[in-house]
């Protein structure tokens, strides 16, 4: 699963090959895993702590329009970290 950027120990990852829907990215953080909808930056599942996942949809939600490009096109590329 490509990287897309990391930051705060949490790793985003897209996954192109055979993706369901909705578009998606996923999140690692450690032993924790979670997706999260581009369209709202929802965890769709997984066990990320609350301040885990409040940091990812920080990140992602002025980043929707160049995920879901990368979801639409299947083109990866690198995004700036939260800072």
């Amino acid at each position: 699963m490509p990287e897309i950027t990391r930051f705060y120990g949490i790793v985003i990852k897209i996954f192109f090959r055979n993706e369901h829907n909705p578009p998606h990215i996923h999140a690692i953080y450690g032993e924790h895993n979670a997706l999260f909808s581009i369209k709202d930056m929802q965890m769709i599942e997984g066990d990320l702590p609350a301040r885990a996942v409040k940091l990812v949809q920080e990140w992602g939600r002025p980043f929707a329009k160049d995920l879901q490009q990368m979801w639409d096109t299947k083109e990866l590329k690198k995004l700036p970290p939260l800072k």
